[in-house]
């Protein structure tokens, strides 16, 4: 996806306060990449900082928490230095970054821009990561629709009773992660791919209590 395809952008654009957005993948096994942007100089800053492997985004993701800069001219000891220039000549004075987490998995963030200066009160820091949380789920599932049905897949089977394991499992990440049946699978799905296992694998595991999905 490009700044023409800001579909999963708008919803920030539409529930924040900001100018800007743009949504990117940064860790395996995912695709560093812009999945979308708002207008150019959002996805201009996005490819920076894939280019860098500096900037708010890798910072959110990193620490699995919000960066919350609300006056980059006043911003001190930045961790980011070219990117901390590159948002200033750009015009913008702000800037959040917002983890995108599905339980244990850590995909990438997104980079909430406006021109003006002044913070997210905590009412817009819980809507943001809300609305970063299904960003997250979206992302996942666009990526797991680009992949070919498994064998081990259970929506692939004809017989469920012979993946018994992936019910099961299902119902404890749903317990775990607090998510939806459908989202519980996705997570054992992707879970599986990052890891090069069939999903079949992953449920035992589960079910063993050798791994977790929550966040």
């Amino acid at each position: 996806m490009s700044a023409q395809n800001p579909t999963f952008c708008d919803p920030f654009l539409h529930a924040l306060p900001v100018s800007s957005v743009a949504i990117s993948t940064l860790k395996s096994p995912f695709e560093t990449e812009t999945v979308c942007a708002s207008d150019s100089v959002a996805e201009r800053l996005d490819e920076l900082q894939i280019d860098l492997g500096e900037g708010p985004c890798w910072t959110a993701l990193r620490s699995g928490a919000p960066v919350l800069v609300h006056d980059v001219r006043h911003a001190e000891h930045a961790a980011w230095p070219v990117l901390h220039t590159a948002i200033t000549e750009y015009g913008l004075l702000s800037v959040f970054a917002f983890p995108l987490i599905v339980g244990t998995l850590r995909i990438g963030a997104v980079d909430l821009y406006r021109q003006t200066p002044g913070s997210f009160t905590s009412a817009h820091v819980t809507r943001a990561q809300t609305l970063a949380d299904t960003a997250a789920l979206l992302v996942l599932q666009r990526a797991m629709d680009r992949l070919p049905a498994e064998d081990d897949d259970p929506s692939s089977a004809d017989n469920p009773y012979s993946r018994r394991d992936i019910p099961q499992a299902t119902g404890m990440v749903i317990e775990q992660a607090k998510v939806s049946a459908e989202d519980a699978l996705l997570l054992i799905r992707a879970r599986a791919f990052a890891e090069n296992q069939s999903v079949r694998e992953v449920a035992a595991r589960l079910i063993a209590r050798e791994i977790t999905l929550s966040r």
